[in-house]
Order: C-alpha cells, then structure tokens, then sequence
C-alpha cells in the first residue's frame, strides 16, 4: 500500500480505489477497462501503475477493500455482548439492509467469481478467503447455540445468504430478507430444541 511521506495512504490510490470499486460492483469487472478507471479517478496511467502493477492487483485490491468493510460490519456486532444467537441475527438482519439499499447489486464476491472461474486465479482465491473467513465466523457463532456439530448449520446459514443475494437483485428485495431472515431463525430454532425433531433428517 503506498503512503505519503507523513504516512498516509496516498490520495490518488484511494481514488483510484474508490472509482474501481464503484464500477467494478456497479457494471462489472471485464466491462471495466483501465482507461475508463484513470478518466473517472482523474489520475495517469503512470500513476495508477505505481500504486498497481496491473488490473488484475487493482480487483484485488478492490475485494479486500469490499472484505475490510465487511469484516469490520461483522466485528461491530461481534463487539456489541449480544448472545452468539443474537449477533448471528444481527449479522442477518446486516444483510437484509444490504440487500435492500439502493444500488444493490448482488454480492460483489459472487460476482467477481463467476468473472473469474480459474480456482487458481488471484482474483478467485480473494473470493474463497473472505468465503472461508465468513463460513468460518457463522459457524462459530453457531457452536455457542445449541450441542450438535455446528457445520451443517454454518454451511445452511452461508447458503440462505447466497440465495439472498441473488434472488435480491431479481424479486421484491423486501420478500426475499423477510424468507432469509426467517430461514436464519428456523436455523437457530433448530439448534435450541424449539422445533420437532425428525429422526434422521438431514437438517441444521
């Protein structure tokens, strides 16, 4: 990351930044070109070199930017000393407002992946490290509710978000965050005994 010599992070970088991501989300990553970003961050091509090498490090940099955001929304609501079942709500009703704000586009990650479909590329690994890191968090989350394993319920958790953020951009967004909210609290209903049980189902 460049700095001035005061160590701040340098302005045209964080134009430069603002105006990828802003694009990228809004019409996408390949329709995008570097002449259009240095245009509309009013930066040279130089400039942009210097901060980074090529497009490839600037969508990058753009998903850890989106992945920062994220992280800290999440680390907010973590902060807070809510019961786990609680934040995990929280977190849901977090991605509802997402998904109902103006200019939403779906999931930036899930976007750039279906982009990007080379598991080995830079970009699709930035996609699978914040996934990890989300699944990962729901999860935990969802040890602290209830005594079974909690990875089916993570992995449900994850998938009802997904479909979320999809269907949002194509349905009612209002309808769409009323069924994953209440598919979020049928996964916790689950996990405290609060539902019947059928015997060898495989649920949450």
């Amino acid at each position: 990351m460049a700095h001035n010599p005061q160590g701040q992070v340098s302005e045209a970088r964080s134009r430069l930044l603002e105006t990828a991501t802003r694009l990228f989300y809004s019409e996408g990553i390949h329709s995008v070109g570097i002449d259009r970003i240095v245009a509309e961050a009013k930066v040279t091509r130089a400039t942009l070199y210097r901060h980074f090498p090529g497009k490839e490090e600037l969508v990058v940099a753009y998903l850890q930017a989106v992945h920062q955001a994220d992280r800290d929304q999440v680390s907010e609501v973590l902060g807070s000393g809510r019961p786990a079942a609680d934040t995990l709500r929280a977190i849901a009703k977090s991605i509802a407002g997402g998904i109902q704000s103006n200019g939403f586009r779906g999931c930036a990650f899930l976007n750039a992946v279906a982009e990007y479909p080379d598991p080995e590329h830079p970009v699709h690994q930035a996609v699978l490290a914040h996934r990890e890191w989300f699944l990962r968090t729901i999860t935990d989350l969802l040890a602290q509710v209830g005594e079974t394993p909690p990875e089916l319920a993570g992995r449900h958790f994850v998938m009802l978000r997904d479909g979320a953020m999809a269907e949002g951009c194509l349905s009612d967004p209002v309808e769409v965050c009323d069924t994953f909210l209440q598919g979020v609290d049928g996964i916790l209903q689950h996990r405290t005994g609060s539902t019947s049980h059928r015997a060898g189902a495989r649920t949450a």
